[in-house]
């Protein structure tokens, strides 16, 4: 699904276009995310883990908001980091302050429409693709950043206390996922909320395929959450290497247009 809100011209966000590809990557980094959160959770104190994976988070975010256009190796490597983190963060609710998940799925969901809100009440979009401004990027994290909470919350509501393991969440998700681009081309849906509320469902969808993959309850097949995790990461880098050298032959292109 792509978001085509705005005008704006690309060159000047600081976010990528939303493309097939971008879709594949963050679905990835989802996976990603859920798999090393709980490898790093076995390896180290959970605490620990969590101070780590925000401390990196902090600084890849300040690495972001200081470019001054977009960078597709900082904003993936951000993305990444959101996604471990959020994890971690949604775990830390659940096993160490002991939230029920489906009041903490409640209230990632009560955040999120609040900061909806006030970024439209401040901004006057909500569009990808109007990430011009440095408040409107520190909106645009501040909600990739609940989405990913939100996601890992209800993934495991969905898996675990529900009842349904992962491969009926995996169905379950794919299917929701596949929703706002059905109601945005047939029904008439704007791109905007199309395009956040698939955002959301990749959380619990990617989280949901890899726990399938490394976990051995709920119907996983136990490959592991190490194996995972560096499957998932090297295709991550692969796939953003691609990304990058498109950015850079068109670049190329464009630049020889001009001298032309």
């Amino acid at each position: 699904m792509i978001d085509t809100a705005s005008a704006t011209s690309p060159a000047r966000t600081k976010v990528p276009q939303v493309t097939a590809l971008f879709w594949v990557v963050k679905l990835l980094t989802t996976a990603m995310g859920e798999s090393c959160s709980d490898y790093l959770s076995k390896l180290l104190a959970r605490d620990l883990a969590l101070a780590l994976t925000g401390t990196v988070l902090v600084v890849g975010l300040i690495v972001q908001l200081c470019l001054r256009r977009y960078s597709v190796w900082a904003y993936w490597f951000a993305v990444v980091m959101v996604s471990i983190f959020g994890t971690m963060a949604a775990d830390f609710i659940d096993f160490r302050l002991h939230v029920p998940l489906p009041e903490s799925v409640g209230i990632f969901l009560a955040l999120l429409i609040c900061l909806f809100g006030l970024w439209y009440a401040t901004e006057k979009t909500l569009s990808m693709h109007s990430i011009t401004s440095g408040r409107r990027e520190m909106f645009y994290w501040a909600a990739v950043i609940i989405t990913f909470m939100l996601g890992t919350a209800a993934g495991d509501l969905t898996a675990g206390r529900l009842g349904l393991g992962y491969r009926l969440s995996i169905l379950l998700f794919a299917l929701l996922i596949a929703l706002p681009a059905v109601l945005h081309r047939w029904f008439g849906l704007a791109a905007v909320p199309a395009f956040w509320f698939a955002y959301v469902v990749t959380r619990p969808l990617g989280a949901s395929i890899s726990d399938w993959l490394a976990s051995h309850d709920h119907d996983g097949v136990n490959l592991g959450t190490g194996p995972v995790t560096l499957v998932a990461g090297v295709v991550i880098v692969a796939l953003v290497t691609v990304m990058a050298r498109r950015i850079t032959a068109k670049s190329q292109r464009s630049a020889a247009i001009v001298d032309a």
